[in-house]
């Protein structure tokens, strides 16, 4: 299974593309040969944690199931322990793992371990009532999980978002589409990410992969800017291959990437909205004397941006909660996060903690 795995990814690295993440059917034999034992354990491990999609697809259900057996014990692995079993469940971002944690709330040699690890989850779905009901049974950990969430430690606990960014500007002139991010003619793609991300510009400005690149081999933080961003129509996968140059790869979550700022005079409702789900920094500002190469430095805490000389570029006033969004990776994880806080609060009786109570309502 190494072997072909190998074979495949070395074909998607000769073309400069990560491999493809694992199927269902690739993760049975992943765990089946981690049963077995032998050489390639610490390789089969590392498959297994970071190149199979999370939440819930066909890969992450499997991974799931058969964590949880390693978990309580019924399947024997020489190289995981249940206690790393848990925390591999605990870095699938939500979904299939959910079920498999709960039930371990109730194992009490694994019930502290699972505890941390749903604090963290947000995508939790009816998992929250599980946890609640054994709340009422008066399962401590399950309280410390209810209790965590109320105080939204899920957010807090994320990596606070620095006080300014520096970056190096990309810039195109003009109106950019989203037909020229993700071109029509390559719709056949947009589910390779990576592969998709290759047409990003290719007509409209061919040279922008390999300019971001360069930039980004000197340590530089790239961010994309045009006089207006994201005109036409709606599509995900422009956003997709924005990120993929820009952005940052997110761990344990195979070709997916997020972070990264987008810049324009004027960004189009619908992708300013897209922009934001998906974790990117979108910034409306005074950008006709930018062109690319061009240094600026974001103040977060001011909501101030400035060229290289230091003059004082215009920028629109941003969304109450765009910053809370972007630390949280993005504002469909703040909002599934604000509402299992609520939903926490609600059940203990109590406030919503502070740093919510001006971004909820």
């Amino acid at each position: 299974m190494l072997k072909s795995y190998k074979q495949h990814a070395q074909k998607r690295y000769q073309q400069n593309l990560p491999p493809f993440p694992l199927d269902p059917a690739e993760v049975e034999e992943v765990v089946r040969c981690l049963e077995g034992g032998g050489d390639g354990s610490d390789e089969l491990l590392e498959l297994l944690a970071s190149r199979v999609e999370p939440v819930v697809s066909k890969g992450a259900k499997v991974k799931a199931a058969w964590l949880k057996s390693v978990a309580l014990g019924r399947v024997k692995v020489p190289s995981l322990t249940p206690e790393q079993a848990v925390g591999m469940l605990a870095q699938m971002g939500g979904g299939y793992n959910v079920e498999a944690l709960v039930e371990l709330l109730e194992v009490d040699s694994l019930g502290e371990c699972s505890a941390e690890a749903l604090k963290g989850l947000i995508k939790v779905y009816d998992g929250f009532d599980r946890v609640a009901k054994l709340a009422r049974d008066n399962n401590p950990y399950a309280i410390s999980v209810i209790e965590s969430w109320a105080r939204g430690e899920w957010f807090l606990e994320a990596a606070e978002l620095p006080g300014s960014i520096s970056m190096k500007i990309y810039k195109v002139d003009g109106e950019i589409n989203t037909d020229d991010f993700s071109p029509g003619n390559q719709a056949q793609s947009r589910a390779d990410i990576p592969l998709h991300a290759t047409f990003f510009g290719i007509s409209r400005f061919p040279d922008g992969i390999e300019t971001i690149k360069k930039f980004r081999s000197k340590n530089h933080q790239v961010a994309f800017c045009g006089d207006v961003v994201g005109t036409g129509s709606s599509r995900k996968s422009a956003v997709n291959s924005l990120l993929w140059h820009t952005g940052d790869d997110i761990p344990q979550v195979p070709n997916k990437r997020t972070g990264g700022v987008v810049f324009g005079s004027t960004i189009a409702p619908i992708f300013y909205a897209t922009a934001r789900d998906a974790g990117i920094l979108p910034v409306e500002a005074e950008v006709e004397k930018l062109s690319t190469g061009s240094e600026v430095t974001l103040d977060l805490q001011r909501w101030s941006l400035k060229g290289q000389d230091g003059m004082e570029i215009p920028v629109r006033k941003a969304p109450e909660t765009l910053l809370d969004e972007y630390r949280a990776g993005g504002r469909l994880n703040l909002i599934i996060g604000k509402q299992l806080t609520r939903l926490a609060c609600d059940f203990l009786g109590c406030d919503l903690p502070p740093v919510f109570k001006e971004v909820v309502n």
